[in-house]
């Protein structure tokens, strides 16, 4: 081969795979879409191959387009490293990081954790964002964030983790329902359907449930909230309990209602708290130190 596809290009077809629409995926890589399009064109030309099936108004990837993606993510997050590696040259505390973290820490701990940064290590930037676990999995290995604060365990196959401090669950329920209860609390004696949880994306439903040893399926309510919050206005009216962790707690999100914090069954009702990195990364130090600030935070 005469000519080697671009970085550019591959980094156009891993957006259109992502958004799956031309117009977006051109924003995305901040060109025009005549530009994106062209730039496809020019790599399946190279590659003597058609990625893309076209119509008028949509587009489907060839076996060989799904192929190619999944081998442009690896370069392009292997590139990402060697840009890191000399990053990491100028010290282990500098530069930026792109920190992405789950909705069931990130309220509760990120801005204690920027704060801190900014004070110890104030050449440091951390970039951060906000999603479920299985999106940011797939957002690191891509190599589109550098580091993942996660709840352990969870599949991290092929990826250096590292836990750092453990959250315990707490029940909590209405002051009126809670005067009815020994602490701690035979989930036998809770109505069926009383127990609210996060919709199952939300790691922290499995981590509960495990944790805080319920093994009766029949007393969780099929609805399935979206968010802590929404779980704490529920139990507030009086609906049921639920499972929060201590640091969503601790952060105040029981401040001003008449739910009341009580002790879960389990000797062990806590989830791990960890960090989640490529095995290439290069900047494993700079990972331990925040670790560490985690660890002192939590």
């Amino acid at each position: 081969m005469s000519r080697w596809p671009s970085l550019k290009q591959l980094t156009y077809l891993v957006a259109l795979d992502e958004h799956q629409n031309f117009n977006r995926a051109a924003k995305a890589c901040f060109v025009s879409q005549s530009t994106l399009s062209s730039g496809l064109q020019n790599l399946e030309g190279l590659l003597g191959g058609e990625l893309i099936e076209r119509d008028h108004k949509a587009f489907v990837m060839t076996p060989l387009g799904r192929q190619v993606v999944a081998r442009a993510r690896e370069l392009l997050a292997q590139t990402r490293d060697l840009m890191e590696l000399v990053e990491g040259q100028k010290g282990a505390m500098k530069g930026a990081i792109r920190l992405g973290c789950i909705p069931t820490i990130a309220p509760f701990l990120l801005s204690r954790l920027v704060q801190s940064c900014r004070d110890r290590y104030p050449d440091l930037d951390l970039l951060l964002r906000e999603d479920t676990t299985s999106q940011l999995l797939a957002m690191l290995r891509s190599g589109e964030l550098d580091l993942l604060l996660l709840a352990l365990p969870t599949d991290t196959e092929g990826l250096r983790s590292r836990v750092i401090g453990q959250d315990p669950f707490v029940l909590v329920m209405h002051q009126e329902q809670a005067g009815d209860f020994a602490q701690p609390v035979d989930y036998r004696r809770l109505p069926d359907h009383s127990i609210f949880l996060l919709e199952q994306e939300h790691c922290l439903t499995e981590h509960a449930v495990s944790a805080c040893r319920l093994t009766d399926r029949r007393k969780i309510n099929p609805f399935a909230a979206t968010s802590l919050h929404t779980l704490v206005q529920m139990v507030g009216a009086g609906l049921g309990s639920t499972f929060l962790p201590r640091m969503a707690i601790d952060a105040g999100i029981l401040a001003n209602t008449d739910i009341l914090a009580m002790a879960p069954q389990g000797d062990k009702a806590y989830r791990d708290i960890g960090l989640v990195w490529r095995p290439t990364a290069t900047r494993v130090e700079t990972f331990y130190r925040l670790g560490d600030l985690v660890a002192e935070l939590l």
